[in-house]
C-alpha cells in the first residue's frame, strides 16, 4: 500500500464550533444565551475560525520537512538528465588546416551551455552524401541503355542492367533512407570535396587545388556522424533494428578506393572494376553515433582513378557519377559505406566533423561557507541540479595546503578521524585504518555536500576554506531544435557550429511527489534481491536500457537438462525482455542490454543467490487465416484488424501503453496465473481454436473459416508447444477473405531468392547542370 500522509487534525470550523458550544455548560453554567446576536458566540466563532485555519497550515508539511523525510529514509530525488545531440564544426573560409579541438570545448544555444564529450580533428573539406536509388525505366529506355552497355555482358556469365540515378542525401535528415531498399548497391557513398573557397580562380590547376587538400588529410581523422532511424523509445532500428540476415553480425564498413599502380585500371574488359580496402569498422548503431575514421598516411591512398572512361564512370563498383561538372572537379576522393553482411539500415542523416555533446555547465572554484568544526556540516552549492560525478572538493585548514576530498555513496562506511581500538579488540591491538575519511556525499538534485560526524567521516576544520569544481544542467532545458546551437566562446576565428538534428534526453529533477511514490518499492526491498517481487521491481528500474518484461523463476537453474522451477535452490533465473523485441540477440560480441541489467543486479543479490539473466528463446510460427467479413465492412480494414489482434495476442510484450503493476509478479512455475497484459506466458502452447476465438473477436468478423498454424520448417499442426524459456515469434501472418492462404504460399513470399548479377547504370539526366 502506498505511504498516506498523516492528517493531524481533520476537525473543521462547524466540528469546532460544535465543541466549544458543548463545553458551556460545563465550564459556565451560567451561560443561557446562544443566539447568533450573543457577543460571547461571535467570540467562540471568531476563535473557531481561526483554529480551523491553523490546523489547516498543520496539516500542510513544509515541502523542506517532506524532503527531509525522504532524505532519513535513504532516498534522493533524482537529479535533472542533461540533454545530449550531435554538432557539426565548419570551416568554411579559413586555412586549409586541421584544427584539433580537444573534449571540453563550449557550444551555446543562446544562455544554455553544451560541452564537447571527445576530442576530434575539423578537416578543412566539405562533404556530400550520395546514395545510387533505383530507377524502374520503361521498356525503350531500357533497349537503349542495354544496347549502348553491351559491351559490358561481353563476358559470360550475362547480368542484368538496373538503372540508378544518384540521389543526394537528406543533409537536414528530413528523408530517411533504407540502405537495403532503395539503395541498389546497400552503399552509402560520401564524397569528400574541396570547400568552395579552395576552388581554383583562373589559370589555378584543379589537380594542384586538390593534391594541397589531399596534403592537408593525411594522418588524420575522420569524424563522421550516424543517426538512425530509431523508434519512439530510441533502442530499436527500423525495421531490422540492425541485425544482418542468417545470423551473422552487423558492422558497417567505411572504404576509401584501393587504387593500381598509378591509379590505371586494366586494358582487359573484364578487370576494369572498382576495389576498396577497409579503414576501420563499426557496429550498426542503434542510436546516434560518431564514427572515427583514420585517413592514409600517403597522399596516393587519397587519389582516384586516371583512366576512367566516361561510360564507365559509376557503373560496376565504381563511385556514383555526377551530372555537375564542377561538383565532380571538386571531388578528393569517395568514402564508401557498406556491410559484408547486407545491414538492414535505415539512417536519418550522415554528417562530417561530427562531435557529440552534452549539456552541462562548468562551475569552477566555487567559494563555500567555511567549516565551523561541527558535526554533520552541510554546504549548499549555488547551482542545482548538479550532474553526478562532477563534483571536485578541496579543503584548506587555517594557515594549512588545500588538500581534496573525495566523493562517496555512504558516510556510515566512512572511517573516524582518529583511529580507536574497537572495545572488542585484545590490549595493544592496532586498530585498522579505514583510509575514506575525509568523504563527503552529495545529493545531486538540492545541491548539498554533506560531511560526517568525526567517527563516520571527517569534519572540515574551523574556519577551514572549502572551494568546489561541479557541472550542473538545466534539464529538459537542453531540449532544443535544430540550428539552435550557433555559437562557441572559445572556437578558432571563422568557425561554424551548429546542431543540424534536435538534441534529446533532457528530463527535470524528480519532484518531491514523485520520490515519495518510491518510498513503498524502497521498504519493500531496501535495495536488495530477496523476493520474486524485488527481482522483478529492481529489474525493472535498471538505468540506461528500456526493460519491457521480466519473468523471475526462483529455484530454476537454465543449464540443467529439462529443469522446471523449483528443483534447484539458491539459483535464480530472470527471462528479460527489451521494450523492443522481439528481436534477435547479438550473434557476436557482447549484449549490452544483459550487460546492463547484470551489473545493476550484482551488487544487490544475496551472496548465496546464483543469478542467470537471460533472454527468451524465440521459435518461430507461420500462420494463415481465412475469415467472412460482414457485410457492409471494408474487407482490407477488417483483415488490417485481425492481423494486428492476431500479433498482439501472441506478442512476448505487454501491449503498447499498459505498464505492469507493482502487485503483478510472474509466477512462471505456475502459467495459469499469468496475465494477458503481460505477454504471452511460459510454457503455454500456441493453440489454433486460441487464435479462432481472438480472430471472432474482432469487430468485422462474421466468422472464422480456416486457421493454419505450423512451426518453421514443420507441417501444419493443432497446436505448437513451448518448452522451457522459448516464447513464439511470427515469422509470417495472412489474413484472407475467403480461404486461409495456403503455408507455402506464405514461406515462399519469405523465403530468399537467388539473385541474379546485374549492373548498376547511371541514367543521364533530362538537363545537365
Amino acid at each position: 500500500m502506498s505511504l498516506t500522509l498523516p492528517n493531524l487534525d481533520d476537525r473543521r470550523y462547524q466540528d469546532l464550533l460544535d465543541e466549544a458550544l458543548a463545553r458551556i455548560p460545563v465550564h459556565n453554567p451560567e451561560w443561557t444565551n446562544f443566539n447568533k446576536s450573543d457577543p460571547g458566540i461571535t467570540l467562540v466563532e471568531l476563535f473557531a475560525f481561526l483554529t480551523e485555519n491553523l490546523l489547516f497550515r498543520a496539516n500542510q508539511i513544509p515541502e523542506r520537512n517532506r524532503k527531509k523525510f525522504l532524505s532519513l529514509l535513504g532516498i534522493p530525488l533524482q537529479p535533472a538528465t542533461p540533454a545530449r545531440g550531435l554538432v557539426t564544426f565548419t570551416n568554411e573560409r579559413g586555412p586549409r588546416q586541421v584544427f584539433t579541438l580537444n573534449a571540453g570545448v563550449e557550444v551555446r544555444a543562446g544562455q544554455v551551455p553544451f560541452r564537447t564529450t571527445r576530442g576530434l580533428d575539423v578537416l578543412p573539406i566539405d562533404a556530400q552524401v550520395f546514395y545510387k536509388k533505383q530507377v524502374t525505366p520503361d521498356a525503350q529506355m531500357l533497349a537503349h541503355y542495354t544496347e549502348l552497355y553491351a559491351s559490358f555482358n561481353a563476358t559470360p556469365p550475362a547480368a542484368d542492367l538496373r538503372l540508378y540515378a544518384t540521389t543526394p542525401f537528406s543533409p537536414r535528415g528530413t528523408e530517411p533512407v533504407d540502405l537495403g531498399a532503395e539503395a541498389i548497391d546497400r552503399t552509402l557513398w560520401v564524397a569528400l570535396m574541396l570547400r568552395e573557397a579552395d576552388r581554383p580562380r583562373a589559370g589555378e590547376d584543379w589537380e594542384h587545388k586538390r593534391g594541397e587538400a589531399r596534403e592537408a588529410l593525411l594522418g588524420k581523422t575522420l569524424s563522421l556522424g550516424l543517426v538512425p532511424v530509431v523508434d519512439e523509445e530510441g533502442r530499436s532500428v527500423s525495421p531490422g533494428n540492425g541485425s544482418a540476415p542468417g545470423g551473422q553480425p552487423a558492422v558497417l564498413q567505411f572504404q576509401l578506393p584501393s587504387l593500381p599502380p598509378r591509379g590505371e585500371l586494366p586494358g582487359r574488359p573484364g578487370q576494369r572494376n572498382a576495389s576498396y580496402r577497409s579503414l576501420t569498422s563499426l557496429e550498426v548503431p542503434t542510436g546516434p553515433a560518431v564514427a572515427d575514421i583514420p585517413l592514409p598516411s600517403s597522399r596516393e591512398e587519397l587519389e582516384l582513378w586516371t583512366n576512367l572512361d566516361p561510360l564507365e564512370a559509376g557503373t560496376l563498383d565504381f563511385p556514383p557519377a555526377l551530372d555537375n561538372e564542377v561538383l565532380e572537379q571538386r571531388v578528393l576522393t569517395w568514402l564508401r559505406i557498406t556491410s559484408p553482411a547486407p545491414a538492414r539500415l535505415k539512417l536519418l542523416w550522415v554528417g562530417l566533423n561530427t562531435a557529440e555533446v552534452l549539456q552541462r555547465a562548468q562551475v569552477l572554484n566555487e567559494v563555500l561557507p567555511p567549516g565551523n568544526g561541527e558535526p554533520d556540516q552541510e554546504k549548499k552549492l549555488s547551482r542545482a541540479p548538479v550532474l553526478p560525478g562532477t563534483v571536485r572538493l578541496s579543503v584548506a585548514p587555517p594557515n594549512g595546503q588545500p588538500e581534496p576530498w573525495s566523493e562517496t555513496d555512504d558516510l556510515m562506511s566512512a572511517g573516524p578521524e582518529v583511529a580507536v581500538r574497537g572495545p572488542r579488540l585484545p590490549t595493544g591491538t592496532t586498530p585498522p585504518r579505514n583510509p575514506r575519511v575525509k568523504v563527503f556525499t552529495v545529493d545531486a538534485e538540492a545541491g548539498l555536500l554533506r560531511f560526517g560526524d568525526g567517527l563516520r567521516g571527517a569534519r572540515p576544520p574551523l574556519e577551514a576554506e572549502l572551494r568546489v569544481d561541479y557541472d550542473h544542467g538545466l534539464g529538459s532545458a537542453g531540449n532544443l531544435g535544430p540550428d539552435a546551437i550557433t555559437s562557441g566562446p572559445s572556437l578558432p576565428a571563422g568557425f561554424k557550429v551548429t546542431n543540424p538534428l534536435p538534441t534529446w534526453g533532457g528530463s527535470d529533477a524528480e519532484t518531491t511527489r514523485e520520490g515519495e511514490k518510491q518510498i513503498t518499492r524502497h521498504l519493500q526491498n531496501r535495495d536488495r534481491l530477496v523476493s520474486a517481487r524485488d527481482f522483478e521491481t529492481l529489474t525493472l528500474r535498471t538505468p540506461g536500457v528500456a526493460v519491457g518484461r521480466v519473468e523471475v523463476l526462483p529455484a530454476f537453474h537454465p543449464l540443467l537438462p529439462s529443469d522446471t522451477p523449483g528443483n534447484a535452490p539458491g539459483a535464480v533465473t530472470l527471462l528479460v525482455i527489451p521494450r523492443n523485441e522481439p528481436e534477435p540477440p547479438p550473434a557476436s560480441g557482447p549484449d549490452h542490454f544483459l550487460e546492463a541489467i547484470s551489473c545493476w543486479l550484482a551488487p544487490r543479490r544475496l551472496v548465496t543467490t546464483e543469478l542467470f539473466i537471460l533472454r527468451p528463446a524465440y521459435k518461430d510460427i507461420w500462420v494463415t487465416l481465412g475469415i467472412d467479413v460482414v457485410a457492409g465492412m471494408s474487407p482490407a480494414t477488417v483483415r488490417e484488424k485481425v492481423k494486428q489482434a492476431l500479433l498482439d495476442f501472441l506478442s512476448p510484450l505487454p501491449p503498447p501503453g499498459v505498464e505492469l503493476l507493482e502487485d503483478e509478479v510472474s509466477l512462471a512455475a505456475t502459467p495459469q496465473h499469468s496475465t494477458a497484459s503481460r505477454g504471452w506466458p511460459l510454457r503455454k502452447a500456441v493453440v489454433a481454436l486460441e487464435l479462432v476465438a481472438v480472430a471472432s473477436r474482432v469487430p468485422g468478423v462474421a466468422w472464422v473459416t480456416k486457421v493454419r498454424l505450423a512451426p518453421s520448417g514443420g507441417g501444419e499442426l493443432d497446436s505448437i508447444p513451448m518448452d522451457g524459456l522459448q516464447l513464439p515469434r511470427v515469422a509470417g501472418i495472412s489474413v484472407g477473405v475467403g480461404e486461409a492462404p495456403p503455408l507455402e504460399e506464405l514461406r515462399g513470399t519469405s523465403a530468399p531468392v537467388a539473385e541474379r548479377p546485374f549492373i548498376p547504370v547511371p541514367i543521364v539526366p533530362e538537363e545537365c547542370r
